[in-house]
């Protein structure tokens, strides 16, 4: 099975590129611990490697969104959230403990939010840390505990920050330490393969429904994680979206495009702000992408 899905992700790869550039910022969410980590990984040298790759490819400051509760029992994490900082990217909220809105509510959703917010503040130095990012995108199921939600973000000066490109990486980053600790190159090189697959299909993908829906390319906001198979990709995923047209800005810049103005300002909205709801309500088909999760969950598991 997992055969097939590299030899569809190989034929993804080999598409040619969209023509004209786009504007991209990046996102990264779950700072400081993202995961599964290989044997002999660090955290700090995740971010490092992090870090260095975006400084190599010419990436402006990104958002990267912290979860603080972690540091309660591995308080030497912090030294992570200093690293990106002194690289220059700006801190924003993810909840306290990475709860989803649907399970806790309003109330603890609230409550989350503020018990995060001193280490935003000692960190953030002149940045704008008030960005929030829902923890597994779950905005609220319920439309009363959504607009409550919304009403609290607007209360405490939040502005949401959107996802219109996404492409799984959270999914690919504890097979990529089974495979590590088993040393299974096979299982590695087809994670690395379908990694990059993953990221140029969400980008066409993407760009597919923004042209389709205002004939231009908007901004695109791309959710990503703290990982080490992040980290270790970092250098060829920067390069492929550089090759097929993108162009690095901040999240501020992107986010300034008319199409995100609904969580800008956190304003109450039936659904998430994303592509494919729009595509939805526009009774426009949204474009069929590979389910490489269902692989993944098996690779190096094997005896």
């Amino acid at each position: 099975m997992i055969r097939g899905v590299v030899l569809a992700a190989l034929a993804v790869l080999t598409l040619a590129p969209p023509a004209g550039a786009q504007d991209m910022a990046l996102t990264f969410d779950d700072l400081p611990a993202h995961s599964a980590l290989p044997p002999g990984e660090t955290r700090l040298g995740v971010i490092a490697r992090l870090v260095a790759a975006m400084a190599d490819a010419g990436v402006p400051p990104s958002m990267g969104f912290i979860n603080a509760a972690g540091l309660e029992t591995r308080p030497e994490d912090r030294a992570v959230l200093e690293v990106w900082r002194a690289a220059g990217h700006p801190l924003g909220n993810h909840g306290w403990s990475h709860a989803s809105l649907d399970v806790i509510g309003a109330e603890a959703f609230g409550a989350e939010l503020v018990r995060n917010e001193p280490l935003l503040e000692t960190l953030a130095g002149d940045t704008d840390w008030r960005w929030f990012r829902y923890p597994f995108l779950a905005e609220g199921q319920d439309p009363a505990v959504r607009q409550a939600a919304r009403a609290i973000l607007r209360e405490r000066g939040y502005k949401v920050a959107s996802v219109t490109m996404d492409f799984s990486d959270w999914a690919f980053n504890e097979p990529w330490a089974r495979c590590k600790s088993r040393g299974d190159a096979a299982g590695m090189a087809r994670l690395e393969t379908l990694f990059l697959a993953s990221a140029a299909e969400a980008f066409d993908a993407s760009r597919a429904l923004s042209q389709r829906l205002y004939g231009r390319d908007i901004p695109y906001v791309v959710l990503m994680h703290v990982g080490a198979l992040d980290a270790h990709m970092m250098p060829r995923l920067l390069a492929l979206f550089q090759a097929r047209g993108a162009r690095f800005v901040t999240l501020d810049q992107a986010m300034a495009d008319p199409f995100y103005e609904a969580d800008l300002k956190a304003t109450a909205s039936s659904t998430p702000l994303t592509l494919e709801n729009a595509a939805v309500a526009a009774g426009l088909a949204v474009p069929r992408r590979t389910e490489v999760r269902t692989g993944l969950a098996d690779l190096c598991r094997q005896a």
